[in-house]
């Protein structure tokens, strides 16, 4: 489409723009130019070079094709610029086919340069080969979107003025709103934001009449932070047009908080029931503000309206999972990836969602149905596959045979990184398993493995303290802080190991004290803190402490430890309430066993 208006960033241009090239012949390069005869077109020679270097033929185009004879030296020079190119050189290249391209005036030569300096993202060259591209081929689209984007994300924004208001005056009535939109989308990526923005409001001001301008207006004042003006501008457009999503859209998002925002979406939705994006939009803010079941409402009227949206029905998948509503989890999120696998072309990745019904499937003990799920995944990061691999090993080892689990983990290849990985879960299955001593000697082998790797050795440490061997653990930690000064999860643990034994309680607060200074809102860290006041005596700031972890993450050990203060300050039956909830989540919890056991209570 001549008149279509592309948005061309940086980033497009160079992941999708710039042409990188293939294999190449097998062919020395200069017995390739000795097989052109020396009258040989350039449009034969070009077509020779593309298919040297891999790269697919035109099917059409829009270019001025000159008839240009090619000679030996010229298809030589070609040759070896892609063979240079090859090999990672950009700007001997790039400088061959500028200067090839200035001798023929042939645009494909000049847009191959910009190609070889996009590709080594050298904006300033990349633009130098697009001003010829487009001298020598004036009605080319491509070459003027090209020009476009690297004209605005550079210090010549104001070029693209006279090219961007020809646009917006040739596009017809119909299509004069997109490419409004799009222009705006082009311009906000501007290098210099306020010129951007200015030259956005001075090219929509002719068309007052059109909702779109007003639209664009309202987005521009946000931009600049106007509320005020964008208020005014979004009124406007609902003036022109009552239904428009996308001025409603833009209203809401002149408030000054999430509610205010919901309520502009809730009045529009009331005169506008069918309005897709507005609702989706609604829900989405029910869901920041934790207003789970009042946003599965509004997706499930989306998912009614239209049964196989991916976006709906990941959604009400994620939804229904933190609900705890097993089955609608499993329901809408089975939908949403059998949607996917019949939509190859979709841009989006279903391994969140397989790995979510893994993980259901588990839960509910179906370890068949898991690893099924895993047969499934099919994700292009290599990381997510091979992780879905060692869930896989401890999917058999739950099943029950945990020498086929070490079997399959040690068919897995990866690096230094992987196979540490692939060591961690081997030792975890052995401590599910009830294996704590052949778990350690796992994780002391991987040590000597992977001296470096202070995550392991954290690890390591933990798994040391779970078999009494306190001095190594001690010692394992001191090295983590010592080596990772910034790692608040060794402070914390060396802090809780030593109040958790009842010693060097001073020295544990500070450690503690250490690590919630760099993660003051680590639930997990306000419980080690708890913990150590508990251990004390300071049984208010215990409860304080408690209660704030966990409000922010109901963990079964939190439950337990907070159940301990309140036992302790007389609040019996809301000690054991507590003891209750820790043991509906976690019925083997070891601390909450100890802890029974130690003050003779039973539930």
């Amino acid at each position: 489409m001549k008149n279509a208006f592309a948005i061309v960033t940086f980033s497009a241009l160079l992941s999708a723009c710039a042409v990188a090239p293939k294999q190449q012949s097998d062919q020395p390069a200069g017995q390739q130019a000795a097989a052109a005869p020396s009258d040989q077109p350039l449009a034969a020679a070009e077509a020779q070079r593309k298919a040297a270097a891999g790269e697919a033929q035109d099917t059409k185009s829009d270019e001025n094709v000159p008839n240009v004879a090619m000679t030996p030296t010229m298809m030589t020079q070609l040759m070896q610029a892609e063979m240079a190119f090859k090999n990672g050189d950009w700007q001997g290249p790039y400088l061959t086919l500028l200067s090839l391209a200035q001798q023929t005036r042939d645009p494909r030569l000049a847009k191959r340069a910009a190609e070889m300096a996009l590709s080594a993202k050298q904006a300033e060259d990349a633009l130098a080969a697009v001003r010829l591209w487009r001298e020598y081929s004036p009605n080319s689209e491509e070459a003027s979107q090209y020009y476009l984007g690297l004209v605005i994300l550079s210090d010549n924004l104001g070029e693209a003025e006279k090219i961007l208001r020809q646009r917006l005056a040739e596009a017809t009535p119909g299509a004069r709103g997109m490419v409004m939109f799009q222009m705006q989308q082009l311009l906000l990526r501007a290098k210099d934001k306020q010129a951007g923005i200015a030259m956005v409001e001075r090219l929509v001001a002719p068309y007052p009449d059109m909702m779109e301008t007003h639209v664009v207006l309202a987005q521009s004042a946000l931009a600049r932070g106007a509320k005020d003006d964008a208020r005014r501008e979004a009124f406007a457009a609902l003036k022109i047009k009552p239904d428009s999503e996308i001025a409603a859209l833009t209203l809401a998002q002149t408030g000054d908080n999430d509610a205010q925002a919901a309520g502009v979406l809730k009045e529009f939705l009331v005169a506008h029931p069918d309005a897709g994006e507005v609702r989706a939009a609604y829900a989405r803010l029910l869901v920041n503000d934790n207003q789970f079941e009042a946003a599965r409402q509004q997706f499930l009227l989306l998912d009614k309206a239209k049964p196989d949206n991916p976006a709906t029905l990941y959604a009400l998948g994620v939804l229904s999972a933190q609900m705890k509503d097993v089955q609608g989890a499993e329901r809408y999120l089975t939908r949403f990836v059998d949607v996917m696998e019949k939509a190859p072309d979709d841009e989006r990745d279903s391994a969140k969602a397989v790995l979510m019904l893994s993980q259901l499937a588990e839960e509910r003990g179906d370890y068949k149905a898991a690893q099924d799920w895993l047969d499934r995944l099919d994700s292009g990061d290599p990381k997510i596959q091979f992780g879905a691999e060692l869930r896989r090993a401890q999917l058999i080892a739950k099943a029950g045979d945990v020498p086929a689990a070490r079997k399959y983990l040690a068919t897995l290849q990866g690096d230094k990184a992987e196979q540490a990985q692939v060591v961690l879960v081997e030792a975890q299955i052995l401590r599910d398993a009830g294996k704590e001593q052949e778990s350690y000697k796992v994780m002391e082998q991987g040590v000597k493995r992977f001296p470096d790797n202070m995550d392991f050795l954290y690890d390591f440490a933990l798994s040391a303290e779970r078999v009494n061997k306190v001095d190594v653990m001690e010692k394992s930690l001191r090295k983590v802080i010592a080596t990772t000064p910034d790692n608040h999860h060794a402070y914390n643990a060396l802090g809780y190991s030593l109040a958790d034994r009842n010693i060097r309680l001073k020295e544990a607060r500070q450690l503690i004290e250490k690590a919630l200074g760099m993660a003051p809102n680590d639930p997990f860290i306000m419980d080690s803190m708890g913990w150590v006041e508990y251990r004390l005596g300071n049984l208010d700031a215990a409860e304080a402490q408690l209660r704030k972890a966990y409000a922010l993450r109901s963990d079964a050990e939190i439950a337990v430890h907070l159940g301990e203060v309140l036992w302790k300050k007389g609040q019996q039956d809301e000690a054991r309430k507590l003891w209750r909830e820790a043991r509906d989540k976690d019925p083997k919890n070891d601390a909450l066993k100890a802890t029974l056991a130690r003050l003779h209570v039973s539930l």
